[in-house]
């Protein structure tokens, strides 16, 4: 028997970095014989800077950085809630020589610059119409939001969609692993007559808020106010606004438009239609299988997963819920073979990763959520577009669970659609793994992009 060993990163809010360190920089931590690879990537902002975190193999990205502190050439991060910390020495070879440390384990990470990040081959590098950053207030919360608007001309009327992202924190790019696919969403759109409003997420960018204590729920009033702003402009055609919602933001696009009469359309990119934690359990089955896990692994990990989702779901207290998930996760340690057993340090560092990322509101909140619920009151047209081989969101059950919810409530403009060979991502993929995302060189396939454009040209005719 063999326990998977992994970080799980937490979600926390955006920092100020130098401008000595500003770019991208990637290294490699070794854990039990297991490299990780990390990415951080700094970026200026209003504010000075801001950095995230991606972390490819666990198709993790966008992990903001809340402490940061630069005294050249000593670097210093902190992610506070989950015990994480680098130092590291800016030397003149620009590499960082430091240590990522974590519930008392040190693992050596140097980090060396990539200045030139290569543009992936669909990244637009013409804007032949209309682009105006902007800001707009979220009333409800009080918290600005910073994001970008391309119209087809300045001049006219037109029709309007609103980006979401998926889960973790995003800009409005939603950049990954160099893919910039809501760059190139918006670019397509637009360049057909649909007016785009992409957004950063919440304490990520140009947008404000604390995403610690906020679940999809509070994103979802992050899009009302984008389509509360939309409606202020004179060039949005206000009985053409819809919204794409990919992966989380396919959660968060049926709740806005359930409860507006001011959402003419939606599409569902990667969306969910079962329980968030029947998602994880086929989610965790799937990226397992993928990576080579064998069939008694991947159903052992089924099994754990399913005990630590009962307690979150369970215990509303959740520093109730830490202590119980703690004993849990140090029990299947405990069971181990002597010989295959991690040190006690390094089974703190697990145990503090897990609980820090499951033992939060967010989590919480998804492991407990049925979009379905409130799919059935989504009575707007619907498009529902899924990658044939996505192991983050399995295609064939959501689209089916989200088509019965949808029907239930008697809607019957609902189009569902399943492209053969994509990804999570919406890439033509080979293996089709997580961990094939950065090596595709396409960023969201034309196909794809295709079966959008055509579909909302339908509805705003």
């Amino acid at each position: 028997m063999k326990k998977a060993f992994s970080l799980l990163l937490l979600f926390i809010s955006s920092l100020s970095f130098s401008q000595e360190i500003a770019g991208q920089w990637f290294g490699t931590i070794e854990i039990q014989g297991t490299k990780l690879n990390l990415i951080f990537n700094i970026r200026k902002d209003s504010n000075g800077y801001a950095a995230t975190m991606d972390s490819p193999e666990q198709g993790v990205r966008g992990i903001p950085i809340n402490t940061v502190s630069f005294q050249s050439p000593n670097l210093k991060m902190g992610i506070e809630i989950a015990g994480i910390e680098y130092n590291g020495t800016l030397k003149a070879s620009n590499e960082i020589i430091g240590t990522f440390s974590q519930g008392g384990a040190n693992f050596p990470l140097n980090l060396i610059q990539n200045k030139d990040v290569k543009k992936r081959p669909q990244e637009p590098t013409e804007f032949n119409y209309y682009v105006e950053n902007i800001t707009f207030q979220n009333k409800k919360d009080n918290i600005s939001l910073g994001g970008t608007l391309t119209l087809p001309s300045k001049e006219g009327k037109f029709p309007v969609v609103v980006l979401i992202s998926g889960s973790g924190a995003q800009n409005r790019d939603s950049e990954l692993l160099g893919h910039k696919s809501f760059l190139v969403i918006a670019d397509y759109l637009t360049k057909r007559g649909i007016g785009v409003l992409r957004f950063d997420d919440r304490g990520v960018g140009e947008s404000k808020g604390d995403r610690n204590i906020a679940t999809t729920k509070d994103f979802a009033t992050d899009v009302s106010a984008a389509v509360e702003y939309l409606k202020t402009r004179k060039e949005v055609n206000i009985k053409k606004i819809g919204l794409i919602g990919h992966s989380e933001g396919g959660i968060i696009a049926p709740m806005v438009a359930a409860n507006s009469k001011d959402i003419s359309y939606i599409v569902l990119l990667a969306g969910t239609g079962i329980p968030g934690d029947e998602l994880l359990i086929q989610q965790t089955y799937l990226v397992g299988k993928a990576a080579g896990m064998s069939e008694e692994e991947l159903k052992e990990t089924q099994a754990d997963n399913a005990k630590i989702y009962d307690i979150i779901k369970t215990e509303k207290n959740l520093e109730t819920a830490k202590q119980k998930l703690t004993a849990i996760i140090q029990a299947s340690f405990d069971e181990l073979p002597a010989d295959q057993k991690p040190s006690q340090e390094e089974i703190n560092t697990v145990i503090s990763q897990q609980i820090g990322m499951i033992a939060s509101p967010w989590f919480q909140y998804f492991v407990t959520y049925n979009p379905s619920l409130i799919l059935k009151d989504v009575k707007c047209p619907v498009l529902v577009l899924n990658g044939e081989k996505d192991v983050q969101v399995p295609s064939k059950v959501n689209t089916q669970a989200i088509k019965n919810a949808l029907e239930k409530g008697g809607n019957k403009k609902v189009t569902v659609v399943e492209l053969p060979n994509m990804n999570h991502l919406f890439q033509e993929c080979v293996t089709c793994s997580v961990d094939e995302y950065e090596k595709i060189e396409q960023t969201f396939s034309p196909i794809a992009l295709a079966q959008i454009g055509d579909w909302i040209t339908n509805q705003v005719k």
